[in-house]
């Protein structure tokens, strides 16, 4: 939690330029404290596993939260009991007229179709815009990310030749921003995708902020809103082991994934993977909710706008 000291003392300014967080008494006692609503679309074929994940990251905060899954009522999955559906997720209708502080919405396997052939792009994208004013801040993941980039701001994706697979070290490019405060000059993030977006169509747009960058997968993450999007290219999220179910999965299938780089232990495929990226997951997500969520959300939610 941040520290909290009186009004004007000069140690405010000279911290904050330091980028460390405080929070003077009257901004203290303008807050009152209530769960925070945080939403999560789920578009991962393997629900339960996803679920895992993402609750895992969030739970990591001492703040409260409720967590509410949302499902498209244009999309029935194959991999998740239609019991499990049934019992903890809502239809995006049953939800429209809610407001939530922050949202989560994760990849999908649908890369390889341009976006308007998806067949729920039509329910996505209303979701996508209903976020802008229902939403404090959400987050976009992998193909959420560039669909979220494509449907608010025009970045198209391209193809890749292989598959953009492993554990990739990005640099902060803005490292002043809140949601990286306590990185290292360096971290690592999973990816695993076929397609990408690129810098020079970011660059090219004044209302997007490049935040992280890598020299091998390129675009890791983009802001925009001052922070009431943000577009992630990686799976900070994933377990230990995803990345090796993904390779085994398409071994022999596939003629354009290889194995995993810098993931398993000597890059042996034989031997275990090691977790590079879990601590910085942890410290993004419990930034993303400290600075972007909890302190920009209003008390009386009804006026997010």
């Amino acid at each position: 939690m941040p520290l909290r000291i009186p009004d004007r003392l000069p140690a405010i300014d000279a911290l904050k330029r330091e980028n460390i967080f405080v929070m003077d008494t009257s901004r203290a006692h303008a807050q009152d404290i209530r769960p925070l609503r945080i939403v999560i679309l789920n578009l991962m074929p393997l629900k339960i596993t996803t679920e895992t994940d993402l609750i895992r990251l969030l739970s990591n905060t001492p703040l409260q939260m409720d967590v509410t899954f949302m499902k498209l009522k244009s999309h029935t999955p194959k991999n998740t009991p239609i019991e499990h559906m049934m019992m903890f997720y809502k239809d995006f209708d049953e939800l429209a007229a809610r407001k939530f502080d922050g949202m989560i919405i994760t990849g999908a396997p649908v890369e390889h179709l341009p976006y308007e052939e998806v067949g729920y792009w039509d329910e996505v994208t209303r979701i996508f815009e209903w976020a802008k004013t229902h939403v404090t801040s959400t987050l976009y993941i992998c193909w959420a990310a560039q669909a979220g980039l494509y449907y608010h701001y025009g970045i198209p994706k391209y193809p890749l030749e292989r598959k953009m697979f492993g554990i990739f070290r990005q640099h902060v490019t803005q490292p002043l921003l809140p949601i990286f405060r306590g990185f290292d000059d360096f971290f690592y993030m999973p990816q695993s995708r076929h397609t990408e977006i690129r810098r020079a169509d970011i660059a090219a747009d004044d209302r997007l902020t490049l935040a992280v960058e890598s020299p091998e997968s390129g675009v890791g993450m983009v802001m925009a809103r001052g922070g009431r999007e943000f577009f992630i290219t990686g799976h900070l999220e994933y377990s230990a082991d995803t990345l090796d179910k993904e390779y085994r999965r398409d071994l022999g299938k596939r003629d354009d994934v290889d194995m995993p780089v810098n993931y398993y232990e000597g890059d042996d495929p034989s031997r275990r993977p090691v977790v590079t990226w879990r601590a910085h997951a942890n410290l993004l997500f419990n930034n993303w909710i400290n600075y972007y969520v909890y302190q920009e959300t209003p008390y009386d939610i009804d006026k997010i706008e």
